[in-house]
C-alpha cells in the first residue's frame, strides 16, 4: 500500500508540532505535510531493521463499514472473502473499478463486536481516500452505514523490538496477536485499536488512537530505548526491500491484479463465484495469463533505477521501472517494474537505461529482504 504526491495545499497532520519537535524536515506528501526524515533516510532504515521505529501514518484513511449485510457489500466491491474473515482478523484486499483496474489496495478488519452489527475497519492510501470514500458511498447500499474516523490518528511501529518495547508499555494488551490480527484496549482512559501488520517487512503493529492522545502515545512510544520516529524516506526504502508495491506507482487504475502479481488478494471462492468488479477480465487473466507482469530487479552497481526508467531485452523495450532505489539492508540498488511477461521469469538478465547508460539487471523473487512477521511459530 502507498500513495502519491498531489500539488494542493497541504493539511497538517495531528502530530505536526510534534514532528518539528524531533527535527524532522517536512515535506508535502499525499495532500499534507509529512515528516521525511530526522537524522536521515539510511540511519533511520537501519534502525528499523535493527530496533523498531515509530511512523507517522496519519494521513491514510480510517474508515468502518457497518450494518447487516456489510460483509456482501463489501464482496461487491473487493474480490477477497470478506464473508469468511472471523472477527479480530484483518486482510490485504483491492478496490477493483468495473475493468478490474486498481482504485485503491486497502486492509480490511473485522471489528464486529460479539452480539453486534456487522463492522468492519478499512485503512485506505491517504492520497486516494476522498476518491475512495466517494466511490464507497456511491456503491454501498442505503442501508450500508460509511463513517470516516477523521478524529483518529494512525501509528505505525515496526522492527524486531517493537513487540518487546510495545509490552513494556501497554503490558498485557497486545497478548499473543499475531500477523494479520488485530484488537482494541484501554490505555488510561484512550481507547486504542492495534493490528499485527505493517509496511516494512518486519514484525510490527499499527495504532489507531484519537487523534488528540497522538502526541501523548507518540511520546510515550520513543521514550523506549528500541523506538525513534522514522520519516517517510526510510519507510519507502523498507517497503521496497519488502517488495510492497506502492499504489500511485506500482499500481493503478491501468494496473489489474494478475499483472500486478496480486492475485493472492482473489480468494478461491471469490475466483469460483466471481461477483466482484471486472470479474470476467480478471479470471481470464488469472486463466491465460497476462500480458504484463510486476517484477522484482536487482541492479549490478550502485547506481539506482528511479521510475519511469525504460527496460530493455536486447535492443527491445520491455517494460518501466515503477519504484527503484539503493537497498541500505543489501548495498545494492533494486527496482520493481512491470515487464512483458515472457521476459518475468526469474533468473532473466535485462538491461536498464540510467542516465543514457544501459544497467545489467536480473529479475529475482521475492522479497528482496525475508519478511519477518510474527506468525506465533516462533
Amino acid at each position: 500500500m502507498s500513495e502519491s504526491e498531489d500539488n494542493a495545499e497541504p493539511a497538517k497532520l495531528p502530530l505536526d508540532a510534534w514532528h518539528r519537535g524531533q527535527g524532522a524536515r517536512m515535506v508535502p506528501f499525499a495532500g499534507y505535510e509529512m515528516p521525511i526524515q530526522y537524522e536521515g533516510i539510511v540511519a533511520e532504515h537501519e534502525w528499523t531493521r535493527a530496533h523498531a521505529g515509530l511512523f507517522d501514518v496519519s494521513h491514510m484513511g480510517q474508515l468502518l463499514v457497518s450494518g447487516e449485510d456489510a460483509a456482501q457489500a463489501l464482496e461487491a466491491l473487493l474480490p477477497g472473502d470478506i464473508a469468511a474473515l472471523k472477527p479480530g482478523r484483518l486482510r490485504y484486499s483491492l478496490l477493483l473499478d468495473e475493468n478490474g483496474g486498481i482504485l485503491d489496495d486497502l486492509m480490511v478488519t473485522n471489528v464486529t463486536a460479539e452480539g453486534g452489527e456487522p463492522t468492519y475497519y478499512l485503512v485506505v492510501n491517504g492520497a486516494t481516500k476522498w476518491d475512495d470514500i466517494a466511490h464507497l458511498r456511491e456503491h454501498l447500499p442505503d442501508e450500508i452505514t460509511l463513517t470516516h474516523l477523521e478524529d483518529q490518528a494512525l501509528l505505525a511501529v515496526q522492527g524486531p523490538e517493537a513487540a518487546t518495547a510495545l509490552r513494556r508499555v501497554f503490558r498485557d494488551a497486545i497478548g499473543d496477536l499475531r500477523f494479520m490480527q488485530g484488537t482494541s484496549f484501554e490505555f488510561g482512559e484512550i481507547e486504542i485499536g492495534i493490528s499485527r501488520s505493517g509496511y516494512t517487512g518486519e514484525d510490527g503493529f499499527e495504532l489507531s488512537v484519537p487523534a488528540e492522545h497522538a502526541e501523548t502515545i507518540a511520546g510515550r512510544l520513543c521514550a523506549e530505548i528500541e523506538i525513534k520516529p522514522i520519516g517517510l524516506g526510510a519507510r519507502d526504502s523498507l517497503r521496497l526491500e519488502a517488495g510492497l508495491p506502492l499504489y500511485g506507482h506500482d499500481l493503478s487504475p491501468d494496473t489489474d491484479p494478475v499483472s500486478a502479481d496480486l492475485t493472492f488478494a482473489i480468494s478461491k471462492r471469490r475466483r469460483g463465484e466471481g461477483g466482484f468488479p471486472g470479474a470476467e477480465r480478471i479470471l481470464g487473466l488469472l486463466a491465460d495469463g497476462a500480458e504484463t507482469r510486476r517484477v522484482r530487479l536487482v541492479l549490478e552497481g550502485r547506481l539506482p533505477a528511479r521510475e519511469g526508467a525504460t527496460i530493455f531485452s536486447g535492443d527491445a523495450e520491455v517494460g518501466r521501472v515503477t519504484s527503484g532505489g539503493f537497498a541500505p539492508t543489501l548495498g545494492h540498488p533494486i527496482a520493481m517494474g512491470y515487464v512483458a511477461s515472457a521476459h518475468a521469469n526469474e533468473g532473466t538478465a535485462l538491461e536498464i537505461e540510467v542516465r543514457g547508460k544501459r544497467l545489467p539487471a536480473t529479475v529475482t523473487a521475492m522479497p528482496f529482504v525475508p519478511h519477518n512477521y510474527y506468525r506465533g511459530d516462533k
